[in-house]
């Protein structure tokens, strides 16, 4: 079940991203997306950590990129803007429940 939830959570949160670079849509986009990364950061993948990590530090260059093209290029740098909000609220999840079971080992060693 939690892998269905956060499954539709990246899904809407990817399609909330793009539909966002060239819709003006009147709520505030960056929290709902969010929101929605931290959802599907639970149930992300502990391996895809670096690649994930990577699109992080790589989405915003090439928003600025594609932000060159005529005529679409302000909305494809919308979108990577969005990408990059919903990957860096998984990764943050990611962290902090890595640091969570990190944490539960040591406190577990210590009682035995």
């Amino acid at each position: 079940m939690l892998g269905k939830l956060t499954g539709l959570a990246r899904a809407l949160a990817l399609l909330l991203a793009v539909v966002a670079g060239f819709v003006a849509i009147p709520i505030d986009v960056k929290m709902v997306l969010l929101v929605l990364g931290v959802i599907a950061g639970i149930g992300a993948c502990p391996d895809s950590f670096i690649k994930r990590g990577v699109a992080v530090l790589v989405l915003p260059a090439v928003g600025a990129a594609v932000a060159m093209i005529p005529a679409i290029g302000t909305q494809l740098s919308a979108v990577a803007g969005n990408v990059a909000a919903v990957v860096t609220a998984g990764l943050i999840t990611t962290v902090a429940i890595g640091l969570f079971h990190a944490v539960k080992g040591d406190v577990t060693g210590l009682a035995g």
